[in-house]
């Protein structure tokens, strides 16, 4: 088990593997064509025979597990669980402030210069809707020491009820009760952040490397069985027209699918630290490691930015997915948007790595700081930031959070990749 200030360089690997997944799908997923009104938006992954590209692309599970593991690792090492609520409360909240500030002028800004309407609304839902996954997370770092805890007394039976629980709502989803379906952005993503306390306290990394790839085989056999013989979508990802999605609402497969990605893992687990441990890999994790949240916040954005130019402004049309001509396009595509990615972290990544003093409000105030800010970014995440008028409550609720949470900005914190 890592003590004191030693970093996790697998979880660090894991972490840095999931956001580099994220960013390549959602960069490549686009098939965009613009006819001079209407943006005409598909995804490259419904092409036939692709969705068994989502069992493995599909990598917010394995952000639930790393972030599971830093948080039991992080709250041993805190001098009280109060302190580290505070810590971990602000700073999800605050690499969010310049993005709505951003996202409240440019839908204005955009119709000045002339993008008809329907184009503006894409946008600044494409640049809301990933916060679902902030809202979500900041609810279970505010669970975690309750779960902590459970954890200590019944290990994997937490995750195993949580499961169960999962598997009881998505029959109720799957009876004509849909709207249950969405208890399980809390039981899945808590189980998923449940299995990464297991690792956390060395059950899972006293697997051999047999015993990893069995439980890899496991998670995938159950994950095949559930979509062949139950109600499951075959893609890990929601895909345009499907009458269901594994991801919205999540459904219990998705944790068959964690344990399949996490067994695969932990069986190559001491290659990826070997690999990680090289002066060139570590020194991009030391670079990364501090600003996975920007990433993840602007990595959309840089996407409109380069979609509104290429497609909106000069006509261009997103080839064949799968064509000689896509294929071509695709480093051209992922080169441009990287650069304006790099080009938003220079201006905005900086807020991730202010620190902040730390907090004297209590627990209670706290816990409804970060309940506050996750109601504020579903909201925001459901309505896009198309309409002022109607993101403006969202943005008063994580603003109230982010201040009820007490925060204090201090200088930049170094660069340092730690399994916080």
């Amino acid at each position: 088990m890592q003590t004191g200030q030693r970093r996790d360089i697998f979880l660090d690997v894991v972490r840095a593997g999931a956001i580099v997944g994220v960013v390549g799908q959602h960069w490549l997923m686009p098939v965009l064509a613009f006819d001079g009104e209407q943006l005409a938006t598909g995804n490259a992954l419904s092409t036939p025979g692709w969705w068994i590209l989502t069992w493995l692309s599909q990598v917010m599970p394995l952000v639930f597990f790393a972030g599971g593991a830093a948080n039991l690792l992080s709250l041993r090492r805190a001098t009280s669980p109060r302190d580290w609520l505070g810590a971990r409360v602000r700073r999800l909240l605050l690499p969010v402030l310049p993005l709505i500030g951003v996202w409240l002028l440019a839908p204005s800004l955009l119709r000045v210069l002339g993008v008809p309407e329907q184009p503006v609304g894409v946008a600044g839902a494409i640049a809301a809707q990933l916060l679902w996954f902030l809202s979500v997370y900041l609810l279970t770092v505010l669970a975690t020491p309750l779960m902590a805890a459970a954890h200590r007394r019944w290990g994997l039976a937490v995750p195993a009820v949580l499961g169960a629980a999962a598997l009881l709502v998505d029959l109720a989803r799957f009876n004509d009760l849909g709207l249950i379906g969405y208890a399980n952005a809390v039981f899945v993503w808590l189980a998923v952040h449940q299995l990464g306390f297991a690792y956390a306290d060395g059950t899972l990394r006293r697997l051999t490397r047999r015993g990893a790839l069995w439980l890899s085989a496991g998670g995938f056999g159950v994950t095949a069985l559930m979509v062949a013989f139950g109600p499951y979508p075959a893609s890990m990802i929601g895909m345009p027209g499907a009458p269901t999605s594994n991801m919205s609402p999540p459904s219990a497969v998705l944790l068959a699918v964690a344990v399949g990605q996490v067994g695969l893992l932990l069986a190559a687990r001491d290659a990826l630290v070997g690999w990680a441990s090289r002066r060139g890999p570590s020194a991009v994790l030391g670079w990364l490691g501090p600003r996975f949240m920007s990433v993840y916040l602007w990595h959309m954005p840089a996407l409109t930015v380069v979609g509104g130019v290429a497609v909106v402004g000069l006509g261009y049309a997103t080839p064949e997915p799968g064509s000689v001509q896509w294929l071509l396009a695709a480093p051209t595509w992922l080169a441009a948007t990287g650069v304006v990615l790099v080009v938003l972290l220079r201006v905005f990544g900086r807020f991730e790595t202010l620190g902040t003093r730390p907090s004297t409000a209590p627990t209670a105030q706290l816990v409804a700081a970060g309940v506050a800010g996750s109601a504020g970014l579903l909201g925001l995440a459901a309505t896009g930031f198309g309409d002022l008028a109607g993101v403006l409550p969202w943005v008063a609720l994580v603003l109230a959070g982010f201040a009820l949470g007490g925060a204090r900005l201090t200088a930049p914190r170094p660069a340092v990749a730690v399994a916080r």
